[in-house]
């Protein structure tokens, strides 16, 4: 199995050496996107969902080919403020109600001091 690695996204800022999508046997792995323009978490929550979008896009996807999210949260604070948020946006990108599986983790800091919220997704296209 070949991977082909996307080094850049249009819209997508990097934060080291690394590419934001990577494509395997049909699956894309995008790496954790923050919510860049964002200084609330609910801001960081919305900006990194709709970068996720973006990365989703440059490989040809949409949320409705994601297989499973994973986000990280700075702090038990920040819980509430990103599950609010995230109803409101599994709103307008799931409108059925059905979401994927996602795993949240509590963790003591991110790449970027003022990052409070990174999400992370996998996915793979519906047909495949």
């Amino acid at each position: 199995m070949s991977v082909r690695y996307m080094p850049t996204v249009e819209g997508l800022s990097l934060f080291g050496d690394y590419s934001p999508v990577a494509v395997a046997g049909g699956v894309v792995a995008i790496a954790g996107q923050f919510g860049t323009d964002g200084t609330s978490p609910e801001e960081q929550v919305r900006g990194a969902f709709a970068n996720v979008g973006k990365a989703l896009a440059a490989a040809g996807l949409g949320f409705e080919d994601v297989i499973k999210f994973t986000t990280f949260v700075v702090g038990r604070e920040t819980i509430p403020p990103f599950m609010s948020e995230r109803k409101k946006v599994f709103a307008e990108i799931y409108p059925a109600g059905v979401y994927p599986p996602n795993t949240l983790l509590v963790v003591a800091g991110l790449v970027h001091e003022e990052f409070v919220v990174e999400i992370e997704a996998l996915a793979q296209p519906r047909d495949a």
